[in-house]
């Protein structure tokens, strides 16, 4: 089995990272597969689902706490970090909600991933970590996945501490949307998509592109692009009942 796959369930892209043995420790050809998966939805996919296989969602990059052998110039490392920057915009800019399913440890790149998705359903088994100060590096690939979800108080503590967090404690820093017993959780994850699949699609696609610019822009802004989205999408005949 490949390290990361995607099969279509009719409307819905499932995305599983499958390295269970290592923890779904992502390299970067996994990095750049999440990445092209997603840009590479199909046209009628009306939102995405992110697993890890096993007992964990993510334990981070593969490559933690690696130097490299001989020097290395700035430019080349910032075109490698390119990918895992890619793969947080991919996520950002996918047309449609993006949901992280999390029933272990997500640590690091996992943890950003968590963060970073539109929806994050966590179990209450899940434990989440920013562990890269720890390992004398400074984590600002995280950094940026929690700039716009987390508060600056839960930011810094969870960069300088390396601390490890559970799930109710990732819900009130903003990294996970709901957390539900073990057993539950995959009823929950199918609870969510069937109230998306449910919705219109232009309505599920103009959420996503709300939530990703209105909170970045100044309040009167946001309000005007909320009027003009609200009258566009609202006005179209896939928004009304079928007969």
């Amino acid at each position: 089995m490949p390290d990361i796959f995607a099969k279509q369930n009719g409307t819905i892209l499932e995305i599983t990272l499958n390295r269970p043995d290592q923890g779904n420790g992502a390299t970067d050809e996994m990095a750049m597969e999440l990445t092209r998966f997603i840009k590479e939805a199909p046209a009628d996919t009306h939102c995405i689902v992110l697993r890890g296989a096993g007992a964990d969602f993510c334990i981070g990059r593969a490559t933690m706490g690696q130097r490299p052998t001989s020097p290395v110039e700035a430019l080349q490392r910032k075109r490698a970090f390119d990918v895992v920057f890619d793969c947080y915009g991919a996520i950002r800019h996918a047309p449609v909600p993006v949901i992280a399913v999390v029933q272990g440890r997500a640590l690091g790149f996992g943890c950003a991933i968590a963060a970073i998705a539109d929806i994050t359903i966590a179990s209450d088994k899940a434990t989440f970590q920013v562990p890269e100060m720890a390992h004398n590096i400074l984590p600002t690939m995280v950094m940026s996945s929690f700039v716009d979800r987390v508060p600056r108080k839960a930011f810094t503590y969870l960069v300088y501490s390396t601390a490890v967090i559970d799930g109710e404690r990732a819900l009130s820093f903003g990294i996970v949307s709901d957390v539900v017993p073990a057993a539950q959780l995959e009823g929950e994850v199918q609870k969510v998509t069937a109230a998306i699949l449910k919705a219109p699609a232009p309505a599920v696609r103009a959420v996503k592109e709300y939530a990703r610019t209105a909170f970045s822009m100044h309040t009167e802004g946001a309000i005007d692009f909320a009027r003009n989205i609200h009258a566009v999408i609202n006005s179209s005949s896939e928004m009304r009942p079928s007969a």
